[in-house]
């Protein structure tokens, strides 16, 4: 038992394993901001902007509610009243969400990457050790006077 919990120890305490949590966590909370920005801020503009719609009440009501009501003002009324709801709004938050994240996400890794890269000093390109030959274009050593391939005497 005690060798379980040392390879265990030794599995959590790997660098790339607490990263990833710590990634996670943040990830989780920067998803929360990005949701209510979307939602709060983002969708009420928008829908201001093309005539007053309420993005998070756009749904499709695709059976009736228990009393067979078919128009309901809310998703909550809907739902409340037995109705199966198809909610294109809350999806279409879900989608502008989604590519907030990812767009933050690449710049993200665009900027480590670029981090990365300063300081970091150009390899230079390690000289030849071969000469073409002139007459049959073979690789040959540049210390080479004779061509091994064509027999061809190199000046």
């Amino acid at each position: 038992m005690k060798e379980i919990a040392k390879e265990f120890k030794q599995f959590v305490m790997r660098g790339n394993v607490i990263d990833m949590a710590v990634g996670i966590i943040i990830g989780g909370a920067f998803t929360k901001i990005v949701n209510s920005m979307v939602a709060d801020v983002l969708m009420p503009l928008i829908g201001l902007a093309i005539g007053q719609v309420d993005f998070s009440n756009w749904f499709i009501v695709v059976k009736a509610g228990a009393n067979g009501a078919r128009h309901f003002t809310t998703i909550a009324a809907a739902q409340e009243a037995g109705a199966t709801t198809v909610n294109l709004g809350l999806f279409l938050n879900a989608i502008i969400s989604f590519l907030i994240v990812a767009a933050c996400i690449f710049a993200l890794i665009k900027f480590i990457n670029k981090l990365n890269s300063i300081g970091k000093k150009e390899e230079a390109a390690a000289a030849p050790t071969t000469k073409k030959c002139p007459f049959c274009f073979s690789d040959i050593p540049l210390s080479a006077v004779r061509c091994p391939h064509c027999t061809s005497e190199i000046k």
